[in-house]
């Protein structure tokens, strides 16, 4: 790549004779209207993730138009383009099985296309992630425009945000404190402005954590959505992918092991979303880089929650935002993080960081000698029930039951928790440990079920938490003692798919232990509930056929930058044909 940009130059359609493949190019661009004078600019690709599926992206369509000032202010042409839209709530069966495949989408269109930057518009949950694996895996310089998050509504004078409030009063509802006039009037009330989640959910501490990581200009994760400040940061961003076709600086130069650790540092310090660390880890993966568990729990131990926020304190984003966002967590942070690592403007991390005396609100984001607890958000459990890991968010959890045996109450599948959950003859009582098999990424997807509700003959008698176990996600805006992500998988023949309803199930956040106690020579006798048949055609065939488990990220096994070069020593291997 020159300094200036090929173009539309760039990856000429193959007709055999690439001066005509250019010309023909230049005359189908001239049918749009295009002078001969801006087909010669550098062109920077905008991606297009609106839909009307999408609620969290109704603001795209101004912030692409932001980010084309900011190009064409810079000298370049912008040009936007459709990827895959990721409406959380609006996907079956789930928004996880679309990632990778948005991410492939995303990889393809941005390498196929004559781009020499591409500025990456996004913020539902999945779609960050998506995004930066698919740009990363096509090695174009890139950067990150998140969407950013709504503003709180009101219901009765209380503030309330999407979603850790529909969860908490829908568990009201469950458990007959709230009447149907009443729950209906609180649906309208929850979500009223374009954006994101307005707590630490996912898409929140996704662009939180892409901001520590250099992968957005500093200061822009935490705008609101609504805000003049988000177009501003549009304009800047889209004149900053210019300044990145001159450096050709892509995402596999600037990220680096320091840059993850320093992704799970930070996500330790807001007590994000449990999803981000698969998330993470398939970011990782696309880099030939690591997230590990182990590793992980040593960060934890080290690392204060220090962002008082939803579900775990008490605060919305915009909270965050006015508090000092992430440079203000920059600074409480200090020390905990390498410093020394680069962004795709070629700062240091240390650039970024406010002088002292900067203004931080520290009743949102604390002092690290006063943090909301000492220890960080995350951990992750190992033992007989999960070799491979499973992950509590311990800071929205009760710790009364982070030291708990139980006898296990155990729900085959999805359909199976949701016929007997509520069954009034259920056998069940607070002191019992719930457990959902096949809920993983090949059973099902792995949904967002991990968020098993208690029980409501239990609700009504006023139990607000127990343990729960599966191999299922849950919501970043969810809270509760509930342990997810276990691995492997019941569908992949993980311990999990063997325990029966009264099994004895140990788990010890201090020792970082989760057993199942029954004897090994019971469990060999045992055999696993089969798993629910996988579909096996199109997309969802070829997820359930290649995607890996929850701590690799649950990518697909062929998108590893090593495939290929195992695919090649395959084919080196084979013999000649006679």
């Amino acid at each position: 790549m020159t300094k200036t940009g090929k173009g539309i130059a760039n990856g000429l359609t193959n007709y055999g004779d690439p001066r005509f493949a250019a010309y023909l190019r230049r005359s189908f661009a001239s049918s749009m209207g295009y002078s001969r004078k801006m087909l010669e600019k550098p062109v920077v690709g905008i991606t297009w993730t609106a839909s009307g599926f999408n609620n969290c992206h109704r603001g795209v369509p101004e912030l692409v138009e932001a980010v084309k000032r900011g190009v064409l202010a810079a000298g370049g042409l912008p040009l936007d383009f459709p990827v895959t839209s990721l409406g959380e709530v609006f996907l079956n069966p789930t928004s996880m099985v679309f990632r990778n495949l948005m991410a492939m989408d995303v990889e393809e269109m941005v390498r196929a296309q004559p781009m020499d930057a591409v500025v990456l518009v996004g913020g539902c949950d999945k779609t960050l992630p998506a995004l930066v694996m698919g740009a990363a895996s096509a090695n174009k310089p890139a950067i990150v425009l998140a969407t950013g998050p709504m503003m709180t509504s009101r219901y009765q004078g209380e503030r309330l945000g999407a979603c850790t409030d529909c969860r908490r009063f829908w568990a009201r509802y469950r458990a007959g404190e709230l009447e149907d006039k009443q729950i209906d009037q609180v649906e309208g009330s929850l979500a009223t402005t374009a954006g994101t989640c307005a707590v630490m959910g996912t898409a929140s501490s996704m662009a939180i954590m892409l901001e520590v990581m250099g992968l957005m200009l500093p200061g822009t994760a935490a705008i609101p959505a609504v805000h003049a400040d988000r177009l501003r940061a549009a304009e800047a961003t889209g004149t900053a992918a210019m300044g990145l076709i001159a450096s050709g600086r892509t995402f596999k130069e600037t990220v680096t092991q320091a840059t993850i650790d320093n992704a799970l540092k930070t996500l330790l310090a807001i007590s994000g979303s449990t999803n981000a660390i698969i998330h993470l880890a398939a970011i990782a993966g696309r880099l030939g880089l690591k997230v590990d568990l182990d590793k992980l729990n040593a960060m934890s131990d080290a690392t204060p929650v220090l962002v008082d926020l939803k579900p775990t304190g008490d605060a919305y984003m915009e909270d965050f935002f006015y508090a000092g966002g992430v440079g203000a967590l920059l600074r409480r942070l200090g020390d905990h993080l390498d410093l020394s690592a680069r962004t795709v403007t070629g700062e240091a991390l240390a650039d970024l960081v406010p002088p002292d005396n900067s203004w931080i609100d520290g009743s949102v984001i604390r002092p690290v000698e006063t943090p909301i607890r000492a220890d960080g958000g995350l951990v992750a459990l190992f033992g007989n029930l999960a070799p491979k890991g499973a992950i509590l968010k311990r800071a929205a959890a009760d710790e009364r039951l982070f030291e708990k045996t139980g006898r296990a109450v155990v729900f085959e599948g999805l359909k199976d928790l949701s016929d007997r959950i509520d069954d009034p003859d259920l056998d069940v009582t607070e002191d019992d440990i719930l457990v959902l098999k096949n809920a993983g990424p090949k059973a099902s997807g792995m949904p967002e079920a991990g968020y098993l509700p208690i029980p409501s003959k239990l609700a009504r008698k006023g139990v607000k938490d127990m343990l729960r176990i599966s191999d299922a996600r849950m919501s970043g805006t969810a809270y509760g003692t509930i342990v997810l992500h276990v691995s492997p998988e019941s569908a992949a023949g993980g311990p999990l798919a063997l325990v029966r309803n009264g099994d004895m199930i140990r788990m010890s956040v201090r020792e970082r232990r989760l057993e199942l106690l029954v004897e090994e020579a019971e469990l060999a006798r045992r055999l696993p509930t089969p798993a629910p048949a996988a579909e096996t055609r199109g997309w969802l065939g070829l997820y359930n056929r290649h995607v890996m488990q929850a701590e690799n990220g649950c990518d697909l096994d062929f998108m590893l930058p090593d495939a290929q070069d195992a695919a090649e020593a395959r084919v080196m291997k084979m013999p000649a044909k006679a």
